[in-house]
């Protein structure tokens, strides 16, 4: 009897989340259909705003005041404050882009500081260096200012390429953001066990791929960012050794008015192994260098909110 009850409530606890599921779901198309009618600039001066004024009440904030604390201990109680409300703001902001990803990219070549989007010179001349030579690449990102928008860059000017994504646990909600993503993105590779078999098979074809890189991951290998030791991901060190293909490291800097400027990384220097082959762990340190050296120019804009060092 017991046993008999016990399975009865456990599908009705099935049958319950998935109409939660499908209901949170239906909001959250609803809501990128509404904010995909108002105008990006001002729901994101407001979605910014908001979470200023909302960000420190939530138990995130206490995270992210311990990570700037131990990154930064030269740094005040007020100037903690201050990077940590950038941060909010800057989330808020991303936000309300995310309605807006395929009308976001509207770099043109022909008048460079006309659009929303800038790059450097030099970063023109690698993309496009990138895009033509036919070759494999690998890619990497982390969670500065809007992290969706360099894969927009790919897809806008016709290269051949497929991001890895982390899919939405909530398996309506990823039916409502994906259909956005894949429309200006690529080739959209989801982060499971699959990924690795997915991602070397787009390398064969010449397909280049990008990451993130600077999240924790428990059974990754250990790293030293901000001084403190970590676990990163090496499926992107792994690739590359490989495939021994080049690594580079691509990002968004917000700038004032809702604009921003893209940059390409100079291609990292792979350390190798007495074999000459790409040492895993030591190229996802260099990696990690250079994502540190991204945060600390603007440690505002980075995510802070999550646990990265465990």
């Amino acid at each position: 009897m017991r046993s008999a009850f016990r399975r009865r409530l456990q599908r009705y606890a099935r049958y319950l989340g998935r109409a939660v599921d499908a209901l949170i779901g239906f909001a959250a198309a609803a809501v990128l259909k509404l904010l995909r009618r108002t105008n990006p600039d001002r729901m994101a001066n407001f979605t910014g705003k908001l979470m200023r004024m909302l960000g420190p009440w939530l138990p995130e904030h206490r995270t992210g005041r311990a990570n700037l604390v131990a990154a930064f201990p030269e740094k005040s109680a007020a100037e903690i404050e201050a990077i940590l409300a950038g941060v909010w703001d800057n989330l808020g902001r991303v936000g309300a882009e995310f309605a807006h990803l395929d009308r976001l990219w509207d770099y043109d070549s022909e008048r460079p500081n006309a659009g929303r989007i800038e790059f450097t010179p030099r970063s023109v001349e690698l993309f496009l260096r990138l895009r033509d030579d036919g070759k494999p690449a690998l890619v990497f990102a982390a969670h500065l200012a809007n992290w969706e928008l360099p894969p927009l860059a790919a897809s806008a000017y016709d290269m051949p390429a497929a991001v890895v994504y982390r899919r939405p646990n909530l398996g309506a909600v990823a039916e409502a953001i994906i259909p956005l993503r894949s429309v200006s993105m690529g080739e959209l590779i989801p982060s499971d066990r699959a990924a690795p078999i997915r991602v070397a098979r787009a390398l064969e074809k010449g397909v280049h791929v990008g990451m993130l890189v600077d999240q924790h991951f428990g059974q990754g290998v250990d790293v030293m960012f901000f001084g403190r030791r970590c676990k990163a991901n090496p499926l992107i060190a792994r690739l590359a050794r490989h495939f021994d293909c080049p690594i580079h490291g691509v990002r968004a800097i917000r700038l004032p008015g809702g604009r921003f400027r893209a940059e390409i990384s100079e291609a990292i220097e792979a350390p190798r192994d007495a074999g000459g082959r790409i040492d895993v762990e030591a190229t996802m340190q260099a990696i990690t260098a250079v994502v540190e050296g991204w945060v600390r120019e603007h440690p505002e804009q980075w995510l802070w909110l999550h646990r990265r060092w465990r």
